[in-house]
């Protein structure tokens, strides 16, 4: 493997604590039932517009809804969440191996590059991007072999980490080496389920697997 991409949220950070309270403030301010954290659980991975889809009643205003969640994710994104143990060393760990680094995530590319730089640092890694409207979501292939293209590793030498069904399809799409995550926010059924075999169980398995 000569280049690991990662996917951010259950991967290399726990938003979900986050992702609730600003879905829930989103859904009080137009008079809606706030939803438990397990509904925000199975409801992220696609995006934030997926997420709102999913969270939202049928007959809600969308569009300003999905507007309001990503200014208030942008601005609120960092209250609660936390690196999951191991990441920024395992991270670090690979760069000194001449491993090249990225973050492929569905968040809203500024959010990401926020919560990247709060938690890793700005130069933690060769490459990150989010969703900017530029590239289609995860699980199409388009951003991961930017990505590659960019930082001019092949996909067939790129391992891609991901705890969601999104991230294994879009290594298989991509042409990358899959590897599943169990720390994150599905089960290794739910994964399996869409074909997942290779899994970690934590960030030291990923350093000798590599």
């Amino acid at each position: 493997m000569k280049a690991v991409f990662f996917d951010l949220d259950g991967t290399l950070l726990d938003t979900l604590p986050d992702l609730q309270h600003c879905v829930n403030e989103i859904l009080g301010r137009y008079g809606y039932t706030a939803v438990d954290r397990e509904k925000v659980r199975a409801s992220i991975g696609d995006g934030a517009e997926m997420l709102m889809r999913r969270v939202l009643p049928a007959g809600a205003p969308f569009g300003e809804c999905l507007t309001a969640f990503r200014k208030l994710y942008a601005e609120n994104s960092c209250a609660e969440t936390v690196a999951y143990a191991g990441a920024a060393e395992t991270v670090a760990r690979l760069r000194a191996a001449g491993i090249r680094t990225a973050v492929i995530t569905n968040k809203p590319h500024k959010a990401a590059v926020k919560v990247i730089g709060k938690y890793f640092g700005a130069e933690a890694f060769d490459f990150v991007a989010g969703d900017s409207g530029d590239f289609p979501v995860k699980p199409d292939p388009a951003l991961a072999r930017y990505a590659a293209l960019t930082l001019r590793v092949s996909p067939a030498e790129t391992l891609f980490v991901g705890d969601g069904e999104a991230d294994f399809l879009t290594a298989k799409n991509a042409g990358m080496r899959p590897l599943a995550a169990l720390w994150g926010y599905r089960t290794r059924e739910q994964l399996a389920a869409v074909g997942a075999r290779e899994f970690v169980l934590c960030f030291e398995e990923i350093l000798r697997y590599v």
